[in-house]
């Protein structure tokens, strides 16, 4: 099957196959390929601004109405890398990607990276040439399910989310340290805080600093979202 047959089977008219080859375009393919210009970065950017506006306004129209942090925190779970790539296996797009030969080698076509970018800018291409009608398609498929059953509880990464909440404001990076360990060697607990520049944001505590990490970023962002 290629990309047009899968949009056909969608329902979804295309008139710009070109969009549509350059959203599963690749960096790495690109470097190997001197005869393409584009790969989907630019289409991704797009993509990623119509998934937000999509998202957000599906959750603004749930009744009862969500409460501006819980609708921030819903939509970056939806929204997150791991659920994009997700949503890009369930629609059977991995196929359709143009990798790099050392990038395939390494495990690129199931890399959630390469995954939800290459989600985004096929987004970016519908919108581009089908519309938010044809958007509509592809998201009602994959997240209204989810929205629509608020029993559904993923493995949130709070991590992602923290960083992704910053950078919706700045392109600043947070960042962890670890202030104390104690307790027996066998069994050690871990404090770590996470900082944005020199000041706090959030403080967790955890029997690996991972999970100190997790809950110090969900410290912060409970604090932020409120």
């Amino acid at each position: 099957m290629t990309i047009f047959e899968w949009l056909k089977e969608k329902g979804i008219n295309y008139h710009q196959e070109r969009l549509y080859s350059i959203a599963f375009i690749h960096t790495s393919y690109l470097n190997e390929h001197k005869k393409e210009k584009n790969d989907n970065e630019r289409l991704e950017f797009l993509g990623d601004a119509v998934l937000q506006i999509w998202v957000s306004e599906r959750l603004f129209q749930l009744e009862p109405p969500l409460h501006e942090g819980k609708m921030t925190t819903a939509r970056a779970q939806l929204v997150c890398e791991k659920s994009l790539a997700d949503y890009s296996r369930q629609l059977g797009l991995p196929k359709f990607l143009k990798l790099g030969i050392g990038e395939e080698k390494s495990g690129g076509r199931d890399r959630d990276s390469i995954l939800a970018n290459s989600f985004e800018a096929l987004l970016g291409a519908v919108y581009c040439d089908a519309g938010m009608d044809a958007v509509n398609i592809i998201l009602d498929e994959v997240i209204t399910p989810i929205i629509e059953h608020p029993e559904y509880t993923g493995v949130v990464d709070y991590k992602t989310q923290l960083q992704e909440y910053v950078q919706s404001d700045s392109r600043k990076n947070v960042s962890y340290e670890l202030m104390h360990t104690f307790g027996p060697s066998n069994n050690p607990k871990f404090e770590v805080v996470v900082k944005l520049d020199d000041v706090v944001l959030g403080k967790g505590f955890g029997k690996s600093k991972k999970k100190a990490e997790q809950m110090a970023a969900k410290d912060a962002f409970d604090k932020m979202v409120k």
